[in-house]
């Protein structure tokens, strides 16, 4: 199965789920979701990278702490992304997110993503072994 994300619907926010071979893989398409919920991931250039890395003791903490932190970087720099090369190693994920600062016109961001939050949140490895790391966020 290729890495893909998808949206679902939530009544007041919104769903995104990440799909890919391995965790990290999964990791990097619920954060691909994410910006997808602001702005068309395809649209975004890899004009600069900004490493991430967070530390959690669980699979859904670590999601949980991955996704804001990426929000955080997004709000304080101003940037989207649209690539994500995510490496966990335990309780360890490192990360490297590729784009570019936000341009109204060339994005047209739709909605600002305030936060992912512990609603729905769930890392999970499927029969098939494909890994799923999903949850809510605040729009």
């Amino acid at each position: 199965m290729a890495a893909h994300w998808e949206h679902y619907p939530h009544p007041a926010d919104m769903g995104i789920r990440g799909f890919g071979s391995t965790r990290a893989e999964a990791f990097a398409q619920a954060a691909l979701a994410m910006t997808a919920v602001v702005a068309d991931p395809q649209t975004i250039e890899p004009r600069g990278c900004v490493v991430i890395s967070c530390q959690e003791p669980d699979d859904e903490l670590l999601l949980f702490g991955w996704l804001n932190a990426v929000l955080y970087e997004m709000a304080t720099r101003r940037m989207l992304f649209g690539r994500y090369d995510v490496t966990i190693e335990g309780d360890l994920l490192h990360a490297q997110a590729w784009g570019e600062i936000v341009n109204v016109q060339k994005h047209q961001p739709a909605v600002e993503v305030k936060a992912a939050t512990y609603a729905d949140i769930r890392v999970w490895q499927r029969k098939d072994g494909t890994w799923v790391a999903q949850c809510i966020v605040d729009v």
